[in-house]
């Protein structure tokens, strides 16, 4: 049920404009210089934004695949454990978090079957 990091970042570089910024402990993710997404090795976790309603029913469904990280401007940013998650799931939930930063002519682009093949 583990996710490799492989699977992770194959998925940001099927996305367009990802910009990877690192910082001492975590590695963050933006598009046209929003961020949507944290990856922390030490803990290999991921932090990604989702609408508020989303984040709830991922932590309240899956306490041990998921945490609230925290909420700002009317998101919901959740942790999701890679051990505990499978990679068409994070796909997903990468592509979400990605779609709700991007300006929505670069969301017509990258449609998410594209990312399912990634």
């Amino acid at each position: 049920m583990a996710t490799e990091v492989r699977a992770f970042e194959r998925v940001l570089a099927a996305l367009a404009e990802v910009q990877r910024s690192e910082a001492r402990e975590y590695s963050s993710f933006s598009v046209r210089g929003k961020r949507f997404g944290y990856y922390w090795p030490r803990t290999r976790t991921v932090g990604l934004k989702q609408t508020i309603s989303e984040q709830l029913a991922l932590v309240s469904e899956r306490p041990d695949v998921f945490e609230v990280q925290f909420t700002a401007g009317g998101f919901g940013w959740v942790v999701v454990y890679l051990d505990r998650i499978e990679a068409d799931e994070l796909a997903e939930l990468v592509y979400e978090a990605w779609r709700l930063t991007a300006p929505e002519d670069l969301v017509a682009e990258v449609p998410f079957t594209r990312i399912a093949r990634a």
